[in-house]
């Protein structure tokens, strides 16, 4: 019973995070009207699972800082219990937030919530500090780097882009949309691997946090590419909306830099092994895109997306610690 509760856990956080975070892969291209929403969700669900295929070749330096983030300690049946309470508390917290439009960090919902789950349990040693310090790092980069690299795009390639017709900077857009995505799948991808790993791992009794093969786990790979492209398609037109309509108006041009400029932050932090988040990376990015062309950002949608942001480590690991300890005293 419990192995299935985790099972079923997991792959409904892997379809929540296609559902609020991978919309933001593709706001620009749907916002801009280079691809309507429907045709942009599949096209990302694809990207998605190329993206996270590529990165099991490529190495799984993502997977190994999260599956080393905590140790559960010795009793794995406690410990399978508090993974399935973080899990829960990640599609909670998802969940809530959707429903008023807010784009979330899934990347940190997860980190937090599986902090506070191995907190709540008596026997866990408790965190990495090394790879904590890169959940930190990721945090840094996401906002600096998603606005600078975008905002630098957008002020480098005015003068290039502005002479493109409108049809060949859409194609262009779609083209970037594509590799926003790619990059997607195999940073936020990663994540929810290393999960179903520690779950394996402790199902069997042979939990030891350390390198992960991604080319041993290809089942898992497709599981979470395709349930991540089936949340992606069902709802994140709120997500859209919030951040490509409400939050900033970008013309084509702008929007390409913005996902040219997230993308890069994410192929670059993919590669030194730092979870980042799609969220943050993205929405940043469109804010330094606009910012640079000019153009008006909502200060107001900005700061509800920011208190979310700030919210999400506390009130996940909270969450972490109070369903571990629920479930404990249930099961």
């Amino acid at each position: 019973m419990l192995k299935g509760l985790i099972l079923a856990l997991i792959v409904g956080t892997v379809f929540v995070n296609g559902w609020t975070d991978a919309p933001n892969a593709i706001a620009c291209a749907v916002s801009t009207k280079a691809m309507d929403y429907r045709r942009a969700a599949w096209m990302a669900g694809i990207c998605n699972l190329l993206g996270l295929l590529a990165v099991s070749v490529a190495g799984a330096a993502v997977t190994d800082t999260i599956v080393c983030l905590v140790d559960f300690g010795g009793d794995n049946r406690a410990a399978l219990v508090a993974l399935s309470a973080a899990m829960a508390s990640i599609i909670l917290f998802a969940v809530a937030a959707w429903r008023f439009g807010i784009p979330t960090s899934e990347s940190h919902a997860l980190i937090a919530s599986l902090t506070g789950a191995a907190f709540a349990l008596n026997n866990a040693p408790g965190v990495d500090k090394t790879a904590w310090a890169r959940v930190l790092m990721g945090l840094v980069f996401s906002i600096a780097c998603g606005y600078g690299f975008s905002w630098l795009s957008a002020k480098v390639l005015a003068a290039p882009l502005g002479r493109l017709k409108d049809k060949t900077l859409g194609r262009m857009q779609v083209l970037a949309a594509g590799g926003m995505a790619f990059m997607h799948g195999a940073q936020d991808g990663q994540k929810f691997v290393a999960v179903f790993v520690i779950a394996e791992m402790l199902a069997k009794g042979e939990y030891h946090p350390g390198p992960v093969t991604l080319r041993r786990h290809v089942g898992v790979l497709l599981l979470c590419a395709f349930t991540m492209a089936l949340g992606t398609s069902v709802g994140g037109g709120r997500i859209v909306e919030l951040v490509g309509e409400r939050m900033v108006r970008l013309r084509k041009r702008e929007g390409l830099c913005a996902d040219l400029g997230g993308a890069l932050c994410l192929l670059l932090a993919t590669l030194w092994g730092i979870p980042m988040s799609t969220s943050h990376t993205k929405t940043t990015a469109m804010m330094g895109a606009a910012a640079a062309a000019g153009g008006r950002v909502d200060k107001e949608v900005v700061g509800e997306i920011m208190l979310t942001w700030l919210i999400t480590f506390p009130v996940c690991t909270a969450l972490g610690w109070l369903l571990t300890r629920f479930l404990l005293l249930m099961l």
